[in-house]
Order: structure tokens, then sequence, then C-alpha cells
């Protein structure tokens, strides 16, 4: 069992300063960013996920996941070859960093006024040809609920019996669903509904939805984490537990208190 949190909303103005904080803090394990491995400016993102990996043996931590930064809703070849070409250099540098886990994103179709729904076939094809490069690598894609598209939950069951894989799975976020405007009764219903997918997890509470929304640390909030966890269990899962803090940016105080509460109730 480990737990470990995303590079996000934490202390550090730098990859090593988070790093420290991390290990520091008694975490076992951390998602990188995107932007850690793959800055804007950077070209050889393998070397620098080569920096990274060794920043992170120096610590004694592990990568739970990498981000993949990735936006599938797209409905033009040129525009899902140069995601799925970059995918393809995500896969590599998860390889470099020793995680197995892709936490990807179903996509942003930005002010495309078109329903969720139209972007289904979509992100169904492009994680239908990363099928190609991640099965034989033994890289899983867990999607996350997140944004305005996957946030539709029928949509992430929708591309898994689509496509059909069992390297395409979730990254369970215990309040985005919330976020995005379903009632905390019917949290209920979507962890159950989502657990069986689950690959990655984000914990995190908080309460409201949209301009509404207030993140507090684990256990202040409105969010039914146990239920969440007792899902989990239910079906096996014995992923990493991640902790996302979305409260005031502090000196760690809100993620310690995170990581608390999860070794308490796990």
């Amino acid at each position: 069992m480990s737990y470990g949190l995303i590079h996000y909303n934490a202390p550090g103005d730098t990859l090593e300063e988070f790093l420290d904080f991390v290990a520091d803090a008694g975490f076992d394990c951390v998602e990188v960013a995107t932007a850690d491995v793959w800055p804007q400016d950077e070209v050889r993102p393998e070397a620098r996920a080569k920096q990274v990996a060794q920043m992170l043996q120096d610590r004694g931590l592990v990568v739970s996941a990498l981000t993949a930064g990735n936006n599938f809703c797209q409905d033009k070849e040129s525009q899902i070859f140069t995601q799925i070409e970059r995918m393809k250099r995500v896969c590599e540098c998860a390889q470099i960093l020793g995680t197995d886990t892709l936490r990807t994103d179903g996509g942003w179709p930005g002010d495309d006024p078109r329903p969720t729904l139209e972007w289904v076939p979509w992100m169904v094809e492009c994680f239908g040809r990363c099928l190609d490069f991640i099965e034989p690598a033994g890289i899983k894609l867990a999607i996350d609920n997140h944004g305005y598209v996957t946030n539709e939950w029928p949509v992430q069951l929708m591309i898994y019996e689509q496509v059909q894989s069992p390297f395409l799975g979730a990254n369970l976020d215990t309040m985005n669903y919330r976020w995005f405007g379903h009632e905390v009764e019917k949290l209920h219903e979507i962890y159950e509904a989502i657990a069986p997918y689950v690959m990655h997890t984000h914990f995190k509470d908080g309460t409201g939805s949209r301009a509404d929304y207030q993140g507090t640390v684990l256990g202040a909030g409105e969010i039914p984490l146990e239920w969440a966890i007792q899902c989990l269990k239910k079906v096996g899962y014995d992923g990493p537990w991640t902790a996302e803090y979305e409260g005031p940016r502090d000196d760690g105080t809100g993620y310690r208190q995170c990581l608390a509460w999860l070794k308490e109730h796990v």
C-alpha cells in the first residue's frame, strides 16, 4: 500500500524543493507533472526524464504516474497524429521514470459548442490508436474525470466499453464529479460504477461546484470519501492512494493532514 501526492499546489518553487517536501512529509510516491519532464522549451524530454528519475532515486521516492497532458478532443487527422506522436514520447518518459501509468485527459474541446457525447468517437479513436504502443510496453492510461468532458461519467464508461483494453482505465478524482455539478448523493453511484476501472486515484475533498467550489483537506468537506474507499477495496484496487489538496497553498500542512487522513481511513 502506497501513499502519494500530485505535484500540484504543494510547497516548493522548484522540483527539487517539492521532492524534498514529499520525502520529509512521509509520502511514498508522487505523480510527476508533464512540465517536470517536458517544459515548453524542452526539446529532449527523455534526457530531462533521466534527471528527474535520479532526483527521485536520491530521495527514495517512486513515481505513481506521469501526467500525460494530452488532448484527444480532436477531429482532424493532422491534430490526432500530433497528439498520438506526442503520447509516444510521453510513454518513453514514463518508462524512464519507472512508472507504468499515465494519467490522461479525455480532452478539451475549447470553445467548440458541440455536445460532449459527440466527442466520444474521436476520443475512442485516439485511445484506440494508442493501444499499438502502450500494450507492448505495458503502459496503462488512466483517464481522469477532469474538465468538462470526462466528468460526465457515462462518457468514461462509453470509452472503456468501446476501446476494450485492460490497459485503459480511470484515475478517480473524488471531488471533480462534484465540482462538475453532480449532487453529493449521486457520487455513491458514480464511484461504484467507475471503481472496476480505477488504476490511480486523486483523493480530494471540498464543498460546492463550479464558482461555489471550495477545496478542503480530506475529511473536512462534503465528499463521501469513505464510500469511495469501500468501492475501491471491494473491487480489489491495489494502486496508490494519492492526495490532492486544493485549499489555500500553505507550508505543506494541508497535504500532511491529507496523508494522516488517508493512513487512518485506508
